[in-house]
């Protein structure tokens, strides 16, 4: 059975429908996804500030550059702007929460303060919704703080370090800084301060301006400064009060020669904001960034679109791009690209109140936790170079360093945390870390002047340092300290050494020390010490000691006066009366070597000699008695022996002027011994003196007296005395055996009474004079270096010999005229060339020897006996040389003499008639057994063997 055609068509028509609707979604679903996905970023600015203003130009510029350097983007951005005029925290924070609760914005850049910064911060750590700061660069509000704050800026506390250097550079030693008093200017004051401490510099006062001040508040400040001794000043404000108060600053003359201006980077890198004639002379410092291809490019489109955008503005302004316009821009940058990393991006809040501007209801950003992880790890090469976070701010540490000439900054050199200052960038070099003035280039201070500031003046008001002068001095001891009061006036001067070194030291100050001297009468140095320590008075001048229970109570500068503990004793004169004092000229070493030269010189002669000259032959004895009695003579040049060898000769003339140098050595020495006082002191060593049972003298209220009582001495045995003088009298008449007391002030006595006393170091040593501050003053450091300056120099010289003349002490007792024993070491020189000259000869006589012998002595060698063959040599060399012009006259006949080995000519050796015998054979030379034979039986003339 067949169905109505109706019924039929109807499940035909259904599906033919279905098919087509689902392909229309698809359609509609492929188009929709396809389109790029909407990235709110609201923008809170301040249009009337220079940040803001910057701002408002920039960001849409770089929007537009990523996209046009992007154009497949999956994500688009759209800003949302917002005006927080005047940087007002209220309108910021409304603005922030409009922005995150009505239009539903994934990021928010700004807003332009660090007050507006950590307010909006908060709400944004609330509401999840990234935070990103172009020109909050206040150390006040951070990413630790909170978590969903960037900083897209740099942070105030990277320059500190380069102040410091800056300032270390030109020898300043005191800043004061003029900050803006509120949360961008005081939060760098405690960086600066650290800073400025690690180079020894100090912030003696600081200086706050409220950004509300008007003309009349602001001149009253900086007429106190200029009342003040620092000049050298470090600006830290927002551009609207820097304005007003560098304006004020020149017209009350402060743009003049000897004042120091240092601008911060956030008004270095606006400088052309500020008044051209306000800020001539400046130093500045800013960001220092590459100027690439793409930078010069960007700027010259800036500039057409920021006075586009403001028609009224300085074309200087528009043609000077600051570090504010990079940081937006790269800003914009970073989180366009995090926002490429979303395939879909919501708007949601998690339990929000849809368009609420209720701050309980305002919910939390659903893609928040990851837009914020993809911006922090964003990185890429921006307009400023590379473009990275590091804890949630921008790594920027190197700066240029500028000299303001004509308005515009002057590069004189850069400054990087590794290797400070430089003329030329250092990026990767061996060099140290510098902070030489050297190391920038030439610089034209306030007032067109090329001469470095100094950076202190006089002071006209403020408080005088109260210096304590203990008194009344003892006398005889005046030039150390004294007080003198002018009758006609009435005025108390202080007058003395230490007064002089004071003064001088603090004329080194790299600043103004004003002072006052303030007598202290009647009091112990130990208590005006507790007075120093608990602010009675600021400091004290005297010839103070520094010991370490002083020490203990307030600090001491270097010392400026070197001191040790001493004692003066009488001396007495210990002329020697030693029979033996004839011996004391020469050392026992010198005796010796004199001896053995004297014996070695004798038979060198000998050896010369025997052989050719009569005088030195004969029987042993005799020639012994001759060689030594030859050598001595010399001494007193009484010596009647012939010499007839030039080799001889030789020796005797070297020998006979060593002895002439000794001779004169030994008689000067003996003079000055037996003639010159031997002056000693009756007492060596303070141990000595302990056990000796007798008094003791020390200067009234010196700190000596307990040193004595710890070393065992009785109380009863110790005696005051307030002058030299008066230890003069004591010692002449016996009262006392010694005064112990500091070597300054003896030597002020030995200067008086230098014939009859000597002064004896102790081995105990004092810390020498000092003056004393208060414990923790910065002045010690100071004042000690200045100190080092002139110690090291003449001028502390010229200040010792204007109060104690050209010679502090009397020469010692025993110099220069002791006599001291001569040793050998005065005259190896000479001993080393009268014995080379003696070995010299020997060899040379003993070659000639070898030389005229040699046929015998080849058949002396051929004996088998050793004994025998030495016993043949010497009698060989006891012979007389025939062949000598000293015995030619006395053998006419016979050219062999007497000599028991004689050459025949052409014939074999023979034993000689005459000679009594010898060991050769008629027909050679033979080998001789025995004494027998060596001598023969010949009864015959005995020749002439000399010794043997």
């Amino acid at each position: 059975m067949r169905l109505p055609t109706g019924q039929n068509s109807f499940p035909h028509h259904f599906f033919h429908h279905l098919f087509i609707i689902s392909l229309l979604l698809i359609t509609l679903s492929t188009i929709t996804s396809s389109q790029p996905m909407n990235v709110k970023v609201g923008l809170i600015f301040d249009p009337e500030s220079p940040p803001g203003m910057i701002a408002k130009t920039t960001a849409p510029m770089a929007l537009d550059d990523f996209y046009t350097a992007h154009p497949n983007s999956i994500n688009r951005m759209s800003l949302l702007t917002r005006t927080s005029p005047g940087g007002d925290i209220v309108t910021s924070a409304s603005a922030a929460l409009e922005l995150i609760s009505q239009d539903k914005v994934h990021v928010i850049l700004g807003p332009g303060t660090s007050t507006e910064s950590a307010f909006v911060a908060e709400m944004g750590t609330k509401a999840k919704v990234p935070i990103i700061s172009m020109s909050s660069t206040s150390p006040s509000v951070s990413h630790s703080h909170s978590p969903f704050f960037i900083r897209a800026a740099a942070n105030d506390t990277t320059q500190a370090g380069a102040i410091a250097a800056l300032v270390k550079a030109f020898g300043w030693r005191r800043v004061v800084p003029i900050y803006q008093d509120d949360d961008y200017g005081s939060s760098l004051i405690p960086y600066l301060v650290d800073a400025l401490d690690n180079v020894d510099a100090q912030m003696p006062y600081r200086q706050s301006i409220s950004f509300l001040a008007n003309e009349d508040e602001i001149e009253t400040i900086l007429a106190t400064l200029q009342n003040e001794q620092t000049r050298v000043f470090i600006v830290h404000m927002r551009v609207s009060l820097a304005t007003k108060m560098l304006a004020l600053a020149r017209n009350m003359g402060m743009m003049s020669n000897g004042y120091v201006w240092i601008l911060t980077d956030g008004l270095t890198s606006l400088l052309s904001w500020l008044p051209e004639e306000s800020v001539e002379g400046v130093l500045g410092l800013t960001q220092y960034y590459p100027m690439t291809e793409q930078l010069r490019k960007f700027k010259t489109r800036w500039t057409r679109r920021f006075l586009k955008d403001y028609p009224k503005a300085d074309p200087e302004v528009a043609q000077t791009l600051s570090r504010y316009a990079i940081w937006a821009y790269d800003a914009v940058w970073a989180v366009a690209m995090a926002s490429e990393h979303f395939k879909q991006i919501d708007n949601m809040f998690a339990n929000s109140t849809n368009g609420s501007t209720d701050l309980s209801s305002m919910g939390a950003s659903t893609t928040g936790d990851d837009l914020l992880q993809n911006i922090l790890n964003t990185s890429f090469d921006g307009l400023g170079g590379e473009f990275k976070f590091v804890n949630g701010e921008l790594d920027l540490s190197v700066f240029y360093i500028v000299n303001v000439n004509g308005g515009k900054g002057r590069t004189i050199g850069y400054y990087t945390p590794k290797y400070g200052l430089s003329k030329n960038l250092q990026v990767e070099s061996n060099a140290s870390y510098s902070t030489s003035r050297g190391d920038l280039g030439p610089v034209i201070w306030p007032g067109d002047s090329t001469v470095q500031p100094k950076g202190w003046v006089l002071p006209t008001i403020g408080r005088k340092l109260r210096i304590a002068v203990p008194g009344p001095v003892q006398e005889g001891f005046k030039m150390f300290l004294d007080m003198e009061t002018d009758n006609t006036t009435n005025q108390t001067t202080a007058t003395g050494f230490a007064i002089d070194m004071f003064e001088a030291a603090v004329e080194k100050l790299p600043y103004a020390l004003p002072f006052e001297y303030i007598q202290v009468l009647h009091v112990k140095y130990d208590d005006l010490v507790k007075m120093i320590g608990n602010g009675t008075y600021d400091a004290a001048v005297s010839d103070m000691t520094i010991t370490n229970n002083r020490s203990k109570d307030a600090d001491f500068t270097l010392p400026y006066m070197a001191s040790s503990l001493s004692m003066v004793v009488p001396v007495r004169n210990e002329r020697s009366k030693n029979a033996w004092i004839f011996l004391k000229p020469l050392k026992a070493d010198l005796w010796l070597g004199a001896f053995a030269f004297f014996v070695f010189t004798g038979a060198v002669i000998w050896c010369l000699e025997h052989r050719i000259n009569d005088e030195f032959r004969g029987p042993p004895s005799n020639q012994l008695g001759t060689t030594f009695y030859f050598a001595f003579s010399t001494l007193v040049f009484s010596h009647r022996e012939t010499i007839v060898s030039n080799l001889s000769r030789f020796v005797i003339i070297i020998w006979v002027f060593v002895v002439l140098i000794l001779q004169a050595s030994y008689t000067a020495s003996l003079t000055s011994t037996l003639t010159v006082q031997r002056l000693t002191p009756t007492f060596a060593d303070i141990h000595e003196l302990l056990i000796s049972g007798k008094n003791i003298g020390y200067l009234e209220d010196s700190f000596t007296k307990d040193f004595l009582l710890r070393t065992g001495f009785v109380e009863n045995r110790l005696l005051p005395f307030k002058s030299p003088d008066s230890y003069e009298e004591a010692l002449s008449n016996h009262t006392i055996a010694a005064v112990v007391d500091e070597a300054p002030y003896l030597q002020v006595f030995l200067n008086k009474y230098c014939d009859n006393y000597t002064m004896v170091n102790l081995p105990n040593k004092t810390g020498g004079f000092g003056f004393v501050f208060p414990r923790g003053s910065s002045l010690v450091t100071d004042l000690s270096r200045a100190i080092l300056n002139i110690t090291e120099g003449d001028e502390s010289t010229r200040i010792m010999q204007k109060w104690f003349g050209e010679s502090l002490s009397c020469p010692p007792q025993d110099s220069p005229f002791s006599s001291h024993s001569l040793d050998i070491v005065s005259f190896w020189g000479l001993f080393l060339i009268t014995g080379a000259t003696s070995l010299l000869c020997c060899l040379i006589q003993l070659a000639l020897f070898l030389k005229e012998n040699r046929h015998l002595i080849r058949n002396i060698t051929s004996i088998n006996s050793f004994r025998t063959r030495l016993r043949s040599m010497a009698r060989l060399y006891d012979e007389k040389d025939l062949s000598s012009h000293t015995f030619r006259k006395s053998q006419p006949s016979s050219p062999f003499g007497s000599s028991p080995y004689n050459f025949q000519p052409d014939t074999p050796m023979s034993i000689s008639n005459h000679s009594g015998g010898g060991p050769f054979s008629s027909e050679q030379m033979s080998p001789v057994t025995d004494e027998t034979e060596m001598h023969g039986n010949s009864t015959n003339e005995t020749p002439d063997h000399g010794s043997a």
